[in-house]
């Protein structure tokens, strides 16, 4: 049954950590994938998760850099993949698959923020293909082994930045209007959202639950790669960065791994799916032009949308 979009009282807030979150959860003989599981908050999530006794997945563009991030977790399987290359997700699943018949948990974490504008070798803008048609196309890879948990759940990371754009379903690859790094970062942002929809709406039937979530606005991250020492030090200072800016409390990198774990594994959200979480619980619904930045606008959560962006990204896959 699908849950409405409004908070539980989760008991939880903006502070939490990964270890408050966690607490009594046992992963024993659970597999999960993490993708940027090797840097910033996707190592804090496979921390966690392993600790709680997950066997974890890492798929890395640059495994040597990934692997020296990961030397402390001899534990995990790190393998490649690149979200902008539909081979190597292909490669991918099929390494894993071979390896376990079930995936429990799915956290598509890996993403990059306003870059300039660039493309797949398909023509597809980077950070739409990257943050989601990338992870929509691991995904479908691994349904079999999702569905075989019985009791899966998929965490896509979106991003208070999908206040920035709707998806922009007539040019969304920018090949008619001029390109905005931070319009194009929010539109890929609230395709994020979407996907969790309309998973959630086709995977209840296979156990298989979707949450999307704003992580928050996390300084110390490789997220902010593309931006200029400007850019960084205004965000530290919690000033403007980006279209329609509202500060917004700074959070730890460890805090902003609560939120996808929490929705990971929590039993508070047994049953549930299909939601737009913050801040360890799930987010108010806010006006389009509202400043607050824990809620998330109806254009990101809209099942009509949902669907048509899934069939959509059907298409741009080649399925």
């Amino acid at each position: 049954m699908f849950t409405s979009q409004s908070p539980m009282g989760s008991g939880f807030s903006a502070t939490s950590t990964p270890e408050e979150v966690m607490q009594g959860t046992f992963l024993k003989g659970k597999c999960a994938i993490v993708t940027g599981g090797h840097s910033g908050i996707g190592l804090e999530t496979v921390s966690a998760l392993r600790a709680a006794g997950a066997r974890v997945f890492v798929p890395a563009r640059d495994r040597a850099r990934a692997r020296v991030s990961l030397a402390g977790m001899p534990d995990v399987t790190l393998l490649h993949m690149d979200l902008l290359d539909p081979e190597s997700i292909d490669n991918f699943a099929k390494q894993v698959l071979s390896e376990t018949d079930t995936v429990d948990i799915l956290i598509n974490n890996a993403g990059i923020m306003a870059p300039p504008l660039a493309r797949d070798a398909r023509g597809y803008e980077s950070q739409f293909s990257a943050n989601h048609l990338g992870h929509f196309q691991l995904t479908l890879r691994l349904w079999s082994a999702l569905a075989a948990s019985g009791e899966a759940r998929v965490v896509a990371l979106s991003s208070l930045g999908h206040r920035y754009s709707p998806v922009h379903f007539d040019d969304i690859n920018y090949e008619q209007r001029p390109y905005d790094p931070w319009r194009a970062y929010g539109q890929s942002k609230t395709a994020n959202a979407l996907f969790a929809v309309q998973l959630d709406k086709l995977g209840q039937a296979s156990g298989i639950r979707a949450f999307a979530v704003h992580p928050g606005r996390i300084p110390d991250t490789h997220l902010s790669r593309f931006m200029s020492d400007e850019q960084k030090a205004a965000i530290a200072q919690s000033a403007n960065v980006g279209p329609d800016f509202v500060p917004s409390p700074l959070k730890t990198v460890a805090q902003g791994a609560s939120t996808s774990l929490w929705a990971a594994t929590s039993p508070q959200l047994a049953g549930k799916g299909g939601v737009y979480c913050a801040d360890c619980d799930i987010s108010s619904v806010v006006a389009d032009d509202s400043p607050d930045v824990s809620g998330v606008r109806r254009w990101a959560i809209d099942r009509e949308q949902a669907e048509r962006l899934w069939s959509v990204s059907l298409a741009f896959i080649g399925e």
